[in-house]
């Protein structure tokens, strides 16, 4: 390093509650560990210089201005890694046409260059605090899931499992093949999303997809008396695009349009993308998919920034919902406590990993669940996050049930209704056919989970 910045950059003084209750400024925490040979409160120091107003060296143009919107560093645990900055609101960049708040400015700031400094060995953002006047000043959600329960003909408060999948195979399927999978799916179940690789491919172009899609939703519907909700991939680089594929989406459904979603993956599209979609179709409920995330949030990644804080940034944006994992349950890695980032997001209070944040009112995001869930998994699932307020897109657990689709789909709601009732898995299975016959479909899971289902069930089942 080339000048120890930490009489600048960095105030041990200042205390937390007092900088939340001033209302002016973003609190970031991050796990940092220097490299061997520099101090931890240098390379904070020269950490939040980097994240703010300085640089490496002293330089001729910085006056007495520049220096009050200095970042600063307000904890420095070297013993814990637990290393904090505090973020004048003033430093970070605005709208010119509305004055908002946007998040490529955050992010710019908070994670820019600093993390890949000579002196840093590793730096991960854990949990960030938005002060309320911050929180006026970003879109958050437009739609939340009260939307889709309108829809559903549930209440719009506490209304309950929504029960999905993803269309599979992810890739290769021709129009005809997509639309009747969706359709077989629908006859059972609320909500389909395209995978994240599903979009206009020359094999299965979207102007010959999207109205067989919207046919088999009216099908489904007219068939089952009960209303339908697809989420569209409207993810591309160029936002025109964007736009011209969610206005052929919308003008192809109709009547139904009101039952589309827009899936936007956020994480590899970046703010720019969602925020398009966040502001040109407000009334569309905004799939947040993160594909790629894991790159970056994984818990054995010591850079970047959580899965929590993702998240957390999602609801800013104005995501309707976003894919949280499955806290153990599936096949992504996680575990138990991820819970924690449901709550987050769908609450209007509560508590990070190292702050608190009060929401004053921002809609919900709602938790989706997704990867590697079928029904067995979902009973200890909602056990564990305590509702079942949530959004599920169950491939392999719907197409891989024994009986198709359709099955699969009553499966996964005879299984939120089992640990809603407080029922025996087991014996409810007993009088729930398409939950039974997920034992026999998920036989590895059942012999996992279930121990003894095959002798509870009163007959020797083939093993698959």
């Amino acid at each position: 390093m080339a000048l120890d910045q930490s009489a600048r950059y960095a105030d041990l003084s200042l205390r937390e509650e007092d900088l939340i209750a001033g209302g002016n400024h973003i609190l970031c925490a991050y796990r940092m560990q220097p490299k061997a040979g520099y101090g931890y409160l240098e390379a904070a120091a020269h950490f939040a210089a980097e994240s703010s107003t300085g640089t490496n060296v002293e330089v001729c143009t910085t006056d007495e201005f520049t220096k009050g919107v200095d970042a600063l560093v307000y904890r420095a645990d070297e013993a814990t890694g637990d290393m904090r900055i505090a973020y004048p609101l003033d430093l970070f960049d605005r709208n010119m046409i509305d004055g908002r708040m946007m998040l490529v400015s955050f992010l710019t700031l908070t994670i820019g260059n600093n993390q890949g400094m000579g002196d840093i060995e590793n730096a991960q953002m854990i949990d960030f605090y938005m002060p309320p006047r911050a929180l006026q000043l970003f879109d958050g959600p437009a739609t939340d899931i009260s939307k889709l329960w309108r829809i559903l003909g549930r209440p719009v408060a506490d209304g309950g499992y929504i029960a999905g999948t993803i269309i599979k195979p992810k890739l290769g399927l021709r129009p005809e093949p997509f639309a009747a999978a969706a359709y077989a799916f629908w006859l059972g179940g609320d909500f389909i999303k395209n995978d994240e690789p599903q979009g206009n491919q020359v094999f299965a172009p979207t102007k010959q997809v999207m109205p067989l899609v919207a046919d088999a939703m009216k099908r489904a519907q007219d068939e089952t008396g009960e209303a339908k909700l697809f989420s569209a991939n409207i993810t591309a680089d160029d936002h025109y695009e964007m736009c011209a594929r969610a206005d052929f989406i919308l003008e192809t459904f109709g009547p139904d349009a009101d039952k589309v979603a827009f899936l936007v993956d956020g994480f590899v599209g970046g703010p720019g993308m969602i925020t398009t979609a966040r502001r040109q179709y407000p009334d569309q409920y905004l799939h947040y998919h993160r594909a790629g995330h894991g790159m970056i949030t994984s818990p054995s990644s010591k850079r970047g920034y959580t899965a929590f804080v993702l998240s957390k940034m999602a609801r800013l944006q104005g995501a309707s919902g976003i894919h949280v994992g499955t806290m153990g349950y599936g096949k992504m890695e996680g575990d138990a406590d991820d819970r924690v980032i449901a709550y987050m997001v769908e609450r209007d209070s509560a508590d990070g990993p190292v702050y608190h944040q009060e929401w004053l009112g921002m809609r919900p995001t709602t938790p989706i669940i997704s990867g590697g869930m079928n029904a067995l998994r979902l009973v200890g699932f909602f056990e564990n996050l305590g509702h079942g307020n949530i959004i599920n897109t169950a491939g392999g657990g719907s197409y891989g049930h024994i009986d198709g689709p359709a099955a699969g789909a009553r499966s996964l709601r005879q299984a939120y209704e089992c640990w809603k009732a407080g029922a025996d898995p087991i014996e409810w299975a007993k009088s729930h056919n398409e939950f039974a016959r997920a034992f026999e479909s998920f036989q590895h899971d059942a012999d996992q989970i279930f121990p003894g289902w095959r002798e509870a069930f009163g007959a020797k089942v083939a093993t698959a």
